[in-house]
């Protein structure tokens, strides 16, 4: 099925052409002719399924058929949780624009950088805007933009959004967006909080969900080793050298451990480095683009790795720390396995984690065997279970009480 056939000019069917996108995929397929349509939407499909130019596409055709607007105002606003992920999603809507007679001006703003230059970016105003959270408040408090001429609100990574963290600053921003718009709820999980919260904003959304492609199990092969914490480095250090893993995205629990475990692989002879949300823009995006270049062996991460990065033939997940929660932990794995290729995915359980892990293990439906390597044979003593230690999170009451400010300050915007 071609691009032209869901609806869209000729000049978007063309980039989508040359980014890549031979035929529409089915994120692609439902979604477009949906936002076309003016639908609010809730759509659920994995990373990796084209998600970002199932909204990108119609957004774009949207304001290419709108009157132009002197000055110009954001009419289309995509927030996203990761710097990584706004960046990316910016480049996308920007190359599928290339050919428009009349292109939109796109704006990406995010943490972590001096604010000024965002700031002069915006002046003029901006078409469209994709941005993080708390740096789309700063602009807002700067006078850099206002938010009350949206049209179209996309929330990309949704549940990550409504995770510990955002929910306050998303209920903030919710508050600032007039209360006529169309949303676009975009995400590869919809747990019950955030079904709530779509109920109060979105009005008779067109629901998708895509499957997962039944061959995944296949294409993800899955491991879990028992081993003493204080020896997780040496055991990864071991496997790396032995299953001659040419490429491996280690995910860690805490910044400051990422950098220790990069340090001590790297004095192992081994080419490592570390990525997370304490590093300075620059330094992410030069690690990131080094380890898609194959110029290091191993990239020592946190969470921050886990959604919206897309690094291709990536053979090797290995989760030093096991996940907060079960999402994570597919979110986590799926950087391997990626577009049909073949990937490992590792896990590393301790007698202390032996007990979330099997709580992983339900959710997942998995049912792995715990294997030991010769050498590695735990000594540690599991801890006695601590009352009311919840394990996987979801349930702590900070996060709800924050989703029920957001919820509430969608409420007092939604149309009678």
């Amino acid at each position: 099925m071609p691009f032209i056939s869901l609806g869209l000019a000729p000049a978007l069917a063309q980039a989508a052409a040359e980014l890549g996108f031979t035929a529409p995929t089915p994120i692609q397929t439902e979604a477009v002719p949906a936002v076309l349509a003016g639908r609010d939407l809730l759509a659920t499909a994995q990373t990796g399924s084209g998600k970002t130019a199932a909204y990108a596409l119609p957004l774009l055709q949207r304001l290419a058929q709108a009157e132009p607007l002197t000055p110009r105002r954001v009419r289309a606003l995509v927030i996203v949780p990761t710097r990584e992920l706004a960046a990316q999603a910016g480049e996308v809507v920007r190359s599928l624009a290339l050919h428009l007679p009349t292109k939109p001006k796109v704006a990406v703003v995010f943490g972590g950088v001096s604010i000024n230059p965002q700031m002069m970016a915006l002046r003029g105003g901006a078409d469209v805007v994709v941005a993080t959270p708390g740096r789309l408040l700063d602009l807002v408090e700067h006078n850099a933009l206002r938010l009350s001429g949206v049209e179209l609100l996309v929330l990309d990574e949704a549940d990550r959004l409504l995770d510990l963290g955002f929910a306050d600053e998303l209920s903030r921003v919710l508050a600032l967006l007039p209360a006529r718009r169309q949303n676009l709820f975009f995400s590869a999980t919809f747990p019950p909080d955030v079904q709530a919260l779509a109920s109060l904003l979105l009005h008779e959304p067109t629901r998708i969900d895509v499957p997962a492609v039944a061959t995944e199990e296949a294409v993800i092969l899955q491991q879990a080793y028992r081993v003493d914490t204080n020896r997780r480095t040496e055991l990864l250090r071991k496997l790396i050298k032995t299953q001659g893993w040419q490429r491996v995205l280690v995910f860690v629990a805490t910044q400051y451990l990422a950098e220790r475990v990069a340090t001590k692989l790297h004095q192992g002879d081994l080419y490592a480095t570390s990525f997370h949300g304490g590093l300075s823009q620059g330094a992410r995006k030069q690690a990131l683009a080094e380890f898609k270049e194959k110029r290091w062996d191993v990239v020592v991460t946190t969470d921050l790795a886990a959604r919206g990065i897309d690094i291709s033939q990536l053979p090797v997940v290995v989760n030093y720390d096991l996940p907060r929660s079960a999402v994570d932990y597919v979110h986590r794995i799926g950087r391997t396995g990626r577009a049909g290729a073949s990937g490992l995915a590792v896990s590393f359980v301790t007698p202390a984690s032996e007990a979330h892990w099997r709580l992983i293990e339900k959710r997942q439906g998995l049912s792995l065997p715990l294997e030991v390597l010769p050498g590695f044979e735990p000594k540690e003593e599991a801890p006695p279970p601590s009352p009311g230690d919840g394990g996987i999170k979801g349930k702590r009451m900070s996060k709800k009480d924050k989703l029920r400010a957001a919820a509430a300050a969608a409420a007092a915007n939604k149309p009678d």
